[in-house]
Parts: C-alpha cells; structure tokens; sequence
C-alpha cells in the first residue's frame, strides 16, 4: 500500500496558529524577537491573501496584485515548487519516529 500523506486541512483558508506550536520542537528556544517576527510575517500574509481573495472575486477594485511572468524563463520549465506542509509534515513523522 502507499505511504500515508498527513494532511494539514485549514479553516477558511487559513492556517490555524496552534499548528505552529505543534511543528516546532520543544528542545527548540525561541526568542521574544523571533515569535514578534513570525507573528508579523504571519499576519501580515493573511492580510495580503485576505484582499487577494477579495480582488478576486470583484469585491475591492483595488489591492494586491499576483505576479504571474510573461516570458517564462526556459531554464525553469520543469521546476517544481517544494509543498511546505507537506516538508514540514516529514520533518514532524522524522522527529516523532527518532524520538520512539
């Protein structure tokens, strides 16, 4: 049988913030600095894929814009963006299986 895949499924669009607290290790200290960081970052992205979806559907005339390249560059026509959940997934299974 294939191996099973962990889905993350999200609520709305949106990633729910204790799945961060889940993915990070305990052994792992991070600073009041780095938490402001990636809080800011976090929402701030939730904001832009908020007004994004609403552009989208006509709602907003305004707001951001999702660049898309008009002449590809053939060196990149096989790439392949990394799925971060589903690495992130892996590392979490990795560190569970090395921990038992």
């Amino acid at each position: 049988s294939p191996a099973q895949k962990l889905v993350f499924n999200r609520v709305n669009g949106k990633r729910p913030q204790v799945l961060l607290q889940q993915v990070s290790a305990p052994e792992e200290c991070y600073t009041l600095a780095h938490e402001e960081n990636v809080r800011f970052v976090y929402e701030a992205w939730q904001q832009v894929e908020q007004q994004l979806d609403s552009s989208q559907s006509g709602e907003s005339a305004c707001g951001p814009v999702q660049y898309v390249e008009k002449t590809p560059n053939p060196g990149l026509k096989n790439f392949v963006p990394i799925d971060l959940e589903e690495w992130w997934a892996q590392q979490f299974l990795a560190k569970i299986e090395n921990c038992s």
